[in-house]
């Protein structure tokens, strides 16, 4: 079963969620080397004070990506989300999605994210806006409504469908819930019945057999991947296999993983120099040192290397130390 947004037809059903502050360059090109079908940028804002700043500058950038290039934007203004959309299919943009999904607060106190779903009409303003700017497929991420009295995820998607939306991420839980509580597979599927575009389940999503139950369940088209994929950057090629092919594949083992991540480390700090790339790869191998019960004690030795080779250092003594060798953080440090 293909999965189809607009023109492009994806290797899978299986998509890299856009989470701030981690689906980066260097972290989309491994999900997608990993077997990811699509991966979502990071959220650029739609502000024009901003789209000159460095980290907008970062989060533009698409070399060596695979297609289509799907780009998240934010804002609640419909023209600037419109000027938006043009702006970056200028910079390479296939696809544009929109963000009507983040919960948090800094996003929504800006009337932006989650927060547009208490407005239906500027929901479809700004639809409108950028779906008639830019001559690529826009996309919709939403959650189920503003909050558990006011689920209103089908009236969004309805609205989404009728301005020509191409397909409809779904977060299975209300802006107010945020990332607490069960998601609401049920809401999924009644969206994913009452609309003819594809709608991809999102929503703790955390195993082959997890993402299976979820579509049996939902009907959706496909499943988006969020927060499980920190620390496992094969984890959606795992799904993939497992939807389309009924294939079991293995995590890496720990001598793969140890490629994995020097790969990583080495990408972050080539993308970001080393004084800010030494401190974004903080967070990500402290999310692959979480995955294994030995290793999640060194975090906060980790966090406080301060350069590259200090960092592949202590990780090269780490997982040498999985065979039998010291993993006193003192010595793996020295």
């Amino acid at each position: 079963m293909s999965l189809r947004i607009g023109p492009y037809t994806l290797p899978n059903r299986v998509a890299l969620a856009p989470m701030a502050g981690v689906t980066d360059l260097p972290f989309r090109r491994l999900c997608a080397a990993h077997g990811a079908g699509l991966v979502v940028s990071e959220m650029l804002s739609s502000n024009p004070k901003v789209q000159g700043s460095r980290k907008t500058a970062w989060r533009s950038r698409h070399d060596g990506e695979i297609e289509p290039r799907s780009v998240q934007i934010a804002g609640s203004d419909p023209a600037e989300m419109a000027a938006a959309a043009q702006l970056n299919v200028a910079g390479g943009a296939q696809i544009i999605d929109i963000n009507m999904g983040c919960p948090a607060k800094k996003v929504c106190r800006k009337a932006a994210g989650s927060a547009l779903l208490a407005d239906e009409a500027l929901v479809a303003d700004i639809l409108r806006a950028v779906v008639a700017a830019v001559p690529v497929p826009v996309t919709l991420k939403i959650r189920t409504g503003s909050n558990p009295d006011r689920r209103n995820g089908l009236s969004i998607a309805r609205i989404a469908e009728d301005a020509g939306i191409r397909a409809l991420a779904v977060h299975g839980r209300t802006r107010a819930c945020a990332f607490k509580g069960e998601v609401e597979y049920d809401t999924i599927a009644a969206i994913a019945n009452a609309v003819d575009i594809p709608v991809l389940a999102n929503g703790d999503i955390d195993s082959p057999q997890k993402a299976a139950a979820v579509l049996a369940h939902t009907g959706a088209a496909g499943v988006m991947i969020g927060r499980a994929a920190q620390g496992r950057p094969w984890l959606c090629g795992q799904i993939a296999a497992w939807l389309e092919r009924g294939e079991h594949l293995a995590a890496p083992d720990l001598p793969a993983q140890r490629a994995i991540i020097r790969g990583h480390l080495a990408a972050l700090h080539d993308f970001y120099g080393d004084f800010m790339g030494v401190r974004i790869a903080r967070k990500h191998v402290g999310w692959y040192l979480q995955q294994h019960p030995d290793f999640a004690s060194h975090r906060k030795a980790f966090n406080a290397l301060t350069s590259p080779e200090a960092q592949h250092h202590y990780l090269d003594k780490l997982f040498a130390g999985a065979g039998g060798a010291t993993t006193d953080q003192k010595e793996l440090a020295a």
